[in-house]
């Protein structure tokens, strides 16, 4: 019988979808089941799944309901002790399952777990290290831009990329799944935020790694992926931040609004930016009700969710975003 259950979400990711299920055909950990849902694709996904995958179980929607809705489907079907999250531009390594349930079994504590995150064009290069979140009420990816062979020790952290994360069940049954009105980006965040409220501790597992096709499915830093994260990230603070900690970092969070809008606009993409503010403020009444219920439910005091908090580096993001801009462009020259 499955101790785990696989769900990758796809839409219209037809050649990567196919490279991330070879992949887990490969896995040292054996008893598992794999879900594929499918956000409506027209590329002939569905079809290929059937065909080259029948031990999958394929959950075929007539249209595109985003990332947390998907997943949320296939969640509530699962039976297993875990479910697993992997991007369906995600290549799993083969031990890459077997030491993330070895790491829960071993932290007993811990609701969920990280994996390391590397480009697949760039396998020397960090992708992300587990999810972070800074002083400045943004989230942040430990460890991107930085050598593969730094962030190699197991530590707790603040949450998880759902891309390529680890959940008990019973965690998720005791918090709830992925808030759907994110649609996409940051959902994974604020699933991680509620997590920490409740007293559910993330654990990084640096030896459980996948290659990553980074924004391969929306594009980095396209309109799209502009307006869900920009307006996505003031929902996760205002929702999950405690009160003493909202004062605490509401300089922070106003001058790094300031200095994404600046970097945004000389890119052309002011319009989505404002837009993605414009509606995440038009919620009020939403996430006003939603983080009430966010901090009835806590568990741990403030003091712990400082701790949790980093520094925001808006020059490295900064940097980084031009570094890799730069790679790109040369590989393709």
């Amino acid at each position: 019988m499955a101790q785990v259950t696989v769900i990758v979400v796809n839409w219209n990711g037809k050649a990567s979808l196919i490279q991330c299920l070879d992949a887990l055909r490969e896995q040292s950990a054996r008893e598992m089941a794999v879900i594929v849902v499918d956000n409506g694709s027209v590329d002939g996904s569905v079809a290929a799944v059937k065909a080259l995958f029948p031990e999958v179980t394929l959950i075929a929607l007539k249209e595109n309901l985003g990332f947390a809705a998907a997943n949320n489907i296939a969640i509530r079907s699962v039976r297993t002790e875990y479910v697993a999250l992997l991007n369906n531009d995600a290549i799993a390594h083969p031990l890459w399952l077997e030491t993330l349930i070895e790491a829960m079994r071993r932290y007993p504590e811990a609701g969920f777990a990280a994996s390391k995150m590397l480009y697949q064009d760039m396998p020397h290069i960090i992708d992300r290290a587990g999810d972070g979140y800074t002083t400045a009420g943004a989230g942040s990816l430990r460890g991107r831009g930085r050598s593969a062979d730094t962030f190699f020790q197991t530590e707790w952290i603040f949450g998880a990329c759902a891309g390529a994360a680890l959940y008990r069940m019973a965690m998720l049954d005791d918090i709830g799944l992925f808030d759907e009105d994110f649609f996409l980006l940051y959902e994974d965040v604020d699933l991680s935020f509620r997590a920490q409220l409740k007293g559910y501790k993330c654990r990084y597992v640096p030896d459980a790694v996948v290659y990553h096709q980074a924004s391969r499915t929306i594009g980095y830093d396209s309109p799209t992926s502009v307006y869900y994260g920009h307006r996505n990230l003031e929902w996760v603070y205002f929702q999950n931040m405690p009160a003493s900690l909202l004062t605490r970092t509401a300089m922070r969070h106003l001058m790094y609004t300031i200095a994404a809008f600046g970097f945004f606009a000389a890119k052309g993409l002011s319009v989505a930016f404002i837009r993605a503010k414009w509606d995440g403020f038009k919620a009020w009444k939403t996430v006003l009700n939603k983080r009430k219920k966010n901090q009835a439910r806590r568990r741990v005091k403030d003091d712990y969710i400082w701790s949790l908090l980093e520094a925001e580096h808006s020059f490295s993001r900064l940097s980084h975003r031009l570094k890799r801009h730069s790679l790109k462009k040369a590989a393709c020259d």
